[in-house]
């Protein structure tokens, strides 16, 4: 645990590897700061720490208007974490408090709204609903920088009740009515009142392009395309469907989003985070790696590797269940018949992206006997569409991962490969370890049991380690 000395030297630095694992607040001038901020230094008499920005923000400090602290990549201890915390930070970026309220945030994670506030004031020096508040300013400001849309359809597409309460908390933490942030930026009239370009930030070293190819190489006709450079999907939202086109930039991802609902834009941004694991801490998983003999060298060839997530947790089950002992181009291929049949039609379709995954509700009852893929893998992936459904497997952002290993398992025709593999995408498990495939093992020539017993020493990133595995049998620098 770091402490106050500690995170002052990171200031003096201007480190960005930094940025989201704590804000500084000058007590002289009430603002707040990523830690890399460009802006002098001031004297450590004269600053506090506070764990995030709403923490920041409930103190009564304002947002820095040169280094925008509440646009640094996420925390990565929220990523990783099982604690209640973690769990309950990744369902607030996802949305679940706009939709569900802090009862229904406390019901996802099975503990009292009480339990919920007071574990997340200790952790995070804020509330439930101080934390939301802060997410809603986020992605309200994105839409007052990106979009044409009246201030008062932006107060509710981002969360608020209404345009006095979205005025105050904007007040509160920028210093600024919104009509006064849409003013500086410049209104720009964007293609629709939905279509949104955004830039998603991350920690350096950052191989995003190989994560994206990742994901490209396996795109479904239909609902993914890939031409090299860019990758785009349809996604299924809360609110409506949407489509993204991500491809990487120097310092950020570019996303180009077009949105059914607006409302969505909080999960849609969440989505793609996870998608491109944009809030992992580079730096902590190189340096453990490195200490590996047999990863030392993958991981010098290639820093900030990261773990392609999912969109869909239900639609990676499905993928992973359909790829088992089967090729990548075996798999899209059936997968794209399968999206033909039961995948529901995009609403707005785009170049390459007309369908939407099938949902759980299209795959519950499926005729085993009708092909595509053997009967014992249509049972599995209706059953698993059926326990999602009905709650007994979770999947989500704030999914016990260890109860969903289980769950998964339970299920007739998913193994331990399968578990494994959903909860490296699906659950984003940076300690996920499927030992049992094949390519790994040729990779570092070892049988199951003992790349199993050599991956201990890779723990809590066992997950990053099989990507480098993976990428360097993909790119030939292990034959």
């Amino acid at each position: 645990m770091w402490d106050d000395e500690t995170r002052y030297a990171v200031i003096r630095g201007k480190d960005a590897r930094y940025d989201g694992h704590f804000v500084t607040a000058v007590l002289t001038t009430g603002i707040y700061c990523r830690p890399s901020c460009p802006a002098r230094t001031p004297a450590r008499a004269n600053v506090t720490f506070y764990p995030s920005a709403a923490a920041a923000q409930h103190a009564g400090f304002r947002s820095c208007r040169r280094c925008f602290p509440d646009d640094a990549p996420g925390s990565p201890r929220w990523k990783v974490g099982q604690d209640v915390a973690s769990r309950a930070v990744r369902l607030i970026d996802d949305g679940v408090v706009e939709r569900e309220g802090v009862a229904g945030l406390a019901r996802r994670l099975g503990y009292t709204e009480r339990h919920v506030s007071r574990v997340l004031v200790d952790e995070l020096g804020a509330s439930p609903q101080a934390l939301a508040i802060a997410h809603r300013l986020h992605h309200a400001r994105t839409l007052l920088e990106t979009t044409a849309m009246p201030v008062a359809d932006v107060a509710f597409a981002a969360g608020f009740g209404s345009v006095r309460q979205f005025n105050d908390a904007a007040r509160t933490a920028w210093a600024l009515a919104p009509s006064e942030v849409r003013r500086r930026a410049g209104a720009r009239a964007s293609a629709g009142p939905a279509a949104l370009e955004l830039r998603l930030r991350h920690r350096e070293p950052a191989a995003v392009e190989r994560t994206l190819a990742f994901v490209g190489a396996r795109a479904v006709e239909g609902v993914e395309t890939w031409d090299g450079a860019a990758y785009g999907r349809t996604m299924r939202l809360p609110h409506g469907s949407g489509t993204v086109t991500l491809a990487a930039e120097a310092g950020h991802v570019r996303a180009r989003l077009a949105l059914a609902d607006v409302r969505d834009l909080g999960a849609a941004v969440a989505r793609c985070r996870r998608l491109l694991d944009l809030d992992a801490d580079p730096a902590a998983v190189d340096e453990a790696l490195a200490a590996s003999s047999l990863l030392a060298p993958l991981v010098a060839a290639v820093p900030g590797l990261r773990v392609p997530g999912a969109v869909d947790p239900f639609e990676m089950v499905v993928r992973a269940i359909v790829g088992q002992q089967v090729s990548v181009v075996g798999a899209r291929r059936t997968l794209g018949a399968m999206v033909t049949r039961f995948g529901e039609e995009a609403p707005a379709p785009a170049d390459g992206l007309q369908r939407v995954f099938p949902s759980p509700e299209a795959l519950a009852d499926v005729d085993p006997t009708i092909g595509l893929v053997p009967r014992t893998r249509w049972r599995a992936i209706s059953t698993a569409a059926r326990a999602m459904l009905d709650g007994s497997l979770d999947l989500g952002p704030g999914a016990d991962r260890a109860e969903a290993r289980t769950a998964l398992l339970a299920i007739p025709g998913i193994g331990p490969w399968t578990a494994e593999y959903v909860a490296l995408r699906a659950l984003g498990d940076p300690d996920a370890f499927p030992a049992g495939d094949l390519v790994l093992q040729k990779a570092a020539g070892l049988d199951a049991r003992a790349l199993a017993a050599a991956a201990e020493d890779w723990r809590p990133w066992r997950a990053y380690a099989a990507m480098h595995l993976w990428t360097a049998v993909t790119e030939g620098r292990i034959s």
